[in-house]
């Protein structure tokens, strides 16, 4: 029987590890989805048996919500309950005692990013000695560098486009031999040689992933065509290129995300009547009926209830869109009492609520801030979600709301277009409604189109309902995940690399 490749993930936070892996759920660092999913693609990949090793900064402090109170001896108990066969602290005063994996200011996150990576680098690999290494965003991007120089392949994941920059001399001073490796890292400036770029030539992070790595994916398959086609301003020249590059060599690819399997309705603890495909219609109403109530909206299980689940980023989510049409659609559909969710934090919330109190709208709109299980609520008690964002990398909420019938209205882009189509009752196909130009116009006309499936008649649309509660969860999973990452995995094993 053929080895097993040895696969190395490197990711700076990840939300839980597999329970055999002498984990239970004990660490837990999160700042984002990157969290999420990288802690479902592990479980994947150790449940299918794969040889999977991980790379982790020693966030001591996070350790399940552990403070650094937290007596000595009990942090080294749950520390030693690891499995260090498999899973790899990387330990450094840098993030010793953070209670965040990421402080919000650069110089330190920069100091986080370095330390990591020299503890990856000069120890992790090296007895690990994996046969392929997985990194992911810019906290991870130098080592794609290194691994070109020792030759062993490298996938590098963009799940988020922010970046970082530092010179050579600095890196260096952190303990990391960028010498032994510069010629493949990305610098602002073309360089001429090593001494004359050490002290002034600062390094991208993220595109030095992209240039080095052996292979790319994103977390969208439209998503890498839309930078490659230069749809998006805000993306870097320098890493638009360098994706295309690797795009056109035929070395990159998307890979969508998938939700944890805690969102499925039938085993979801956090939402108060748990429920099915076959009996959607009953308990939602009674999930609406005692979201209504805790949130003093008006109570009726036949009200219209659209729910926003994702936080109030006005630069990408599109909340400025529902701001600009939030009342004229609740007056437009007032007489079958239209209400609007929204569980989500943000920048843009006082404006929610400065609209809701000019018009009176209390008792038909309610405006929360993000909390875990009221947003689990509001997915099982919907009708419809909203999601018109201007870019989206992947996205997650549209798939949670098919797997709990709750139907997206979305905008035509990135990990949205992947994952939605246009429901047609009539041919049975579809799973949400989409609209293809960015503005107020555009969404009302789609939540038009979801109003006008509402007014169809009950039958019909629980038939439509239960056909993509079962579709979406049998296409949004991480089994489906994992082995796209496990074809990929054995794509770059077989492909001949010259370095």
């Amino acid at each position: 029987m053929a080895k097993k490749p040895r696969i190395l993930i490197v990711t700076p936070e990840v939300s839980y590890l597999p329970e055999d892996m002498g984990a239970e759920s004990r660490y837990s660092a999160k700042a984002g989805g990157l969290a999420d999913v990288s802690a479902a693609l592990i479980s994947a990949l150790f449940d299918l048996r794969c040889d999977v090793h991980v790379a982790l900064p020693d966030y001591r402090s996070i350790f399940n919500g552990y403070s650094t109170k937290t007596h000595n001896r009990e942090l080294e108990k749950i520390r030693k309950s690891l499995d260090e066969e498999r899973i790899h602290l990387a330990a450094d005063r840098a993030f010793y005692y953070l209670d965040n994996v990421y402080s919000g200011y650069s110089d330190k996150d920069l100091k986080v990013s370095l330390a990591f990576q020299r503890e990856v680098i000069n120890n992790i690999i090296p007895r690990v000695r994996p046969d392929i290494i997985h990194c992911n965003d810019w906290m991870t991007g130098l080592i794609p560098a290194m691994s070109r120089q020792m030759e062993i392949p490298c996938l590098f994941t963009i799940h988020n486009i922010h970046t970082m920059t530092s010179t050579m001399a600095e890196i260096e001073d952190r303990g990391i031999d960028a010498a032994s490796f510069w010629r493949w890292l990305y610098f602002k400036t073309p360089p001429h040689h090593y001494e004359e770029s050490r002290d002034w030539n600062r390094v991208d992070f993220l595109t030095s992933g992209v240039f080095a790595a052996h292979y790319v994916n994103t977390v969208s398959p439209t998503f890498l065509t839309e930078i490659v086609e230069n749809r998006h301003p805000f993306i870097e020249p320098c890493l638009k290129n360098e994706l295309s590059a690797k795009y056109y060599a035929g070395c990159a690819t998307g890979i969508l995300n998938a939700p944890e399997p805690e969102f499925n309705p039938a085993v979801d603890d956090l939402i108060r009547y748990n429920y099915g495909p076959k009996n959607h219609r009953l308990q939602k109403a009674k999930n609406k009926r005692y979201l209504q109530k805790i949130l003093d909206l008006e109570v009726d299980e036949h009200a219209v209830l659209f729910f926003w689940p994702s936080r109030l980023d006005p630069v990408q989510k599109g909340c400025r869109l529902l701001a600009q049409v939030m009342y004229e659609i609740v007056s437009k559909y007032w007489d079958v009492k239209l209400q609007i969710v929204s569980v989500a934090s943000g920048e843009f919330q006082k404006h929610f609520h400065d609209i809701v109190r000019f018009h009176g709208l209390g008792r038909r709109v309610a405006v929360c801030g993000f909390n875990e299980a009221l947003s689990h609520q509001g997915f099982a008690a919907a009708d419809f979600l909203f999601m018109p964002s201007s870019f989206e990398p992947c996205g997650l909420p549209q798939m949670i709301g098919g797997i709990y019938g709750t139907l997206p209205i979305v905008y035509d882009t990135g990990g949205l277009h992947d994952t939605i189509r246009p429901l047609d009752s009539f041919n049975n196909t579809g799973n949400g409604f989409l609209f293809t130009v960015h503005d107020a116009q555009g969404f009302k006309w789609a939540i038009d189109r979801a109003m006008d499936f509402h007014f169809l008649s009950p039958d019909i649309k629980e038939a439509q309902i239960h056909r993509i509660m079962i579709d979406s969860v049998l296409g949004f999973n991480h089994s489906r995940c994992a082995e796209d990452y496990i074809n990929l995995y054995g794509k770059m094993l077989q492909r001949p690399f010259i370095v």
